[in-house]
């Protein structure tokens, strides 16, 4: 197929790059029932698409439970150097990412990018392996979270409360903020995630205040980095940045989307990485960093408490625990909003069921799509929790299970996909070259590739690490294996496709409805600057 079906040419703009095609967003166009096809157009603001990007990233969480796993794992002081070093690439990857937002708005975002980059068949595949990445993150952090909120009635307010009862109390509300407005959402995980951040700066201070062995910079020195453990010490602090991708699943609902998406997505890089290397360091400086390795080892998560607990007090210490359940909740938050997107983006397009393109005509959320995630949070989280009945793993089973296995697998398949986005980068370049100049266009994303792959390479083989195991374990093989076998499955479902349902396959990432005509009622998805796409 070597003609595009869902671009149009726009010659004669003066600078060589097509100019977006009108897209029709309709607000009363429903099927019955009270669902439309249309998500919420121009609602979310450039700063609350910074924070739906952070919250996904979880500051205190990270801080509490990612820092600390870092230094008792890798056994090395060059943590916060890991989180610059990781920000930095992240950085090169948004380049051409982010001038891929600006040339192509759809609420699939990778999908779209590696369909108009690689084709339809590999954009299929790369959609099915951000569906079930996505959803892993987001499912895995109900088992944290369960286990938070369950540690911190028990012990503040003498309520006994099962693990999985307060995950599906989260599953509630967070199934009730999906099907709201986003705004809604953007403007509760602005609440949450300003309060971590106020609670992580008040740690750092008194971590710096504290410095049994003096304020050092022996953290951020390289020696403490370049050396063997570094592989653990990059898995680990890539799953911290996981979400920071995700300004684009909303290009369809921010104002301005060309500036914005790419603008939302350096800032929340940057500050995330600055954050976490200086909140890394400071820990390390709170605890002395020649006991850092050895307190996160007999302590994990709960190090940051004990620490606030010793020279902050107990009202302090209170105030951190509801909002480290909080950070968790304002992550799933995130996540479920990405992943409800994605199955709105597919059904759109008759990729998947055409009803989970469907949306709420009320508040134009994708209601069809978050149900399903929800439906599919309850019934493994149900799973687990019948799964953990007589467990030698005692209350921290939902941990070490459910949030450890998923979230790794997750963050495996998201690294994945970031790498094979770079690529895609390239391919949409190479045939569409004007407007950008090489760095853009080849050599950052070439660099992202390359670095990227490193990365899940060092996650592949420092699996067994990640999710706990002693020693090489099955699921060392089957959790990876799972992943990457979902994606391949949705190549095979896209040579389907254009095998048996061409009208679908002809519009694959353009946010069209399969069959629909260019320009057509069902043409509620992206605007698009791209001039060709061929198939691969």
């Amino acid at each position: 197929m070597a003609t595009d079906n869902h671009t149009d040419n726009h010659p004669g703009t003066g600078t060589g790059t097509a100019t977006p095609r009108a897209s029709t967003f309709p607000t009363g166009s429903a099927s019955q029932g009270g669902l439309g096809e249309a998500l919420d157009r121009r609602r979310l603001s450039t700063a609350s698409l910074v924070f739906l990007i952070i919250a996904a990233s979880a500051p205190l969480t990270v801080l509490a439970g990612g820092v600390t796993s870092t230094f008792a794992v890798a056994g090395l002081l060059g943590v916060p150097l890991a989180y610059l070093l990781l920000g930095a690439i992240l950085a090169v990857f948004a380049v051409g990412y982010g001038a891929m937002s600006a040339r192509i708005t759809n609420a699939g975002a990778f999908y779209a990018y590696v369909a108009d980059g690689l084709g339809p068949r590999q954009g299929i595949g790369a959609s099915w392996l951000a569906l079930i990445s996505y959803n892993a993150m987001q499912i895995g952090i109900y088992g944290l979270f369960g286990f938070a909120l369950s540690s911190f009635l028990q012990a503040r307010v003498g309520i006994s409360a099962p693990w999985w009862v307060c995950a599906l109390a989260g599953l509630v509300l967070v199934g009730v903020l999906g099907v709201s407005r986003v705004d809604l959402s953007a403007r509760v995980i602005a609440v949450l995630v300003a309060l971590e951040f106020v609670v992580v700066v008040v740690v750092d201070a008194l971590s710096l205040g504290v410095a049994p062995e003096g304020v050092s910079a022996q953290p951020f020195m390289p020696s403490e980095f370049f050396t063997y453990g570094i592989g653990a010490v990059l898995a680990f602090g890539i799953a911290a940045f996981m979400g920071f991708e995700s300004g684009a699943i909303y290009s369809e609902e921010v104002r301005n989307p060309a500036r914005a998406v790419p603008r939302a997505t350096f800032i929340a890089v940057a500050i995330i990485s600055v954050f976490y290397a200086v909140s890394a360091w400071a820990l390390a400086v709170g605890v002395g960093p020649g006991n850092i390795v050895a307190a996160s080892r007999e302590y994990g998560p709960d190090l940051i408490f004990v620490l606030i607990a010793e020279h902050g007090g107990p009202v302090l210490t209170d105030i951190a625990q509801v909002l480290f359940v909080t950070s968790l909740l304002a992550a799933l938050i995130a996540f479920h909003n990405a992943v409800a997107r994605y199955f709105f983006s597919l059904g759109r397009e008759r990729v998947l069921s055409s009803w989970l393109g469907t949306v709420s005509t009320r508040n134009q959320a994708p209601l069809a799509g978050s149900l399903t995630q929800s439906s599919l949070a309850v019934i493994l989280v149900i799973v687990f929790a019948l799964a953990g009945r007589g467990s030698d793993l005692g209350p921290l089973f939902p941990v070490l299970t459910l949030f450890t296995w998923l979230t790794n697998a997750g963050a495996f398949g998201l690294i994945f996909l970031l790498a094979i986005t770079s690529i895609a980068v390239i391919g949409h370049f190479r045939r569409e070259p004007t407007g950008h100049s090489p760095w853009v266009r080849w050599i950052a994303p070439a660099i992202s590739a390359a670095a990227l792959g490193t990365v899940f390479v060092l996650i592949l083989i420092n699996f067994d690490v990640l999710i706990g195991s002693d020693g090489r374990s099955p699921l060392s093989v089957v959790m990876p294996g799972i992943i990457l076998a979902t994606g391949v499955a949705g190549v095979v479902w896209g040579e389907h496709l254009r095998r048996h349902r061409p009208e679908v396959f002809a519009v694959v990432g353009s946010g069209r409805a399969g069959g629909a005509p260019e320009g057509g009622t069902a043409a509620h998805g992206p605007t698009r600057h791209s001039t060709g796409r061929h198939d691969h």
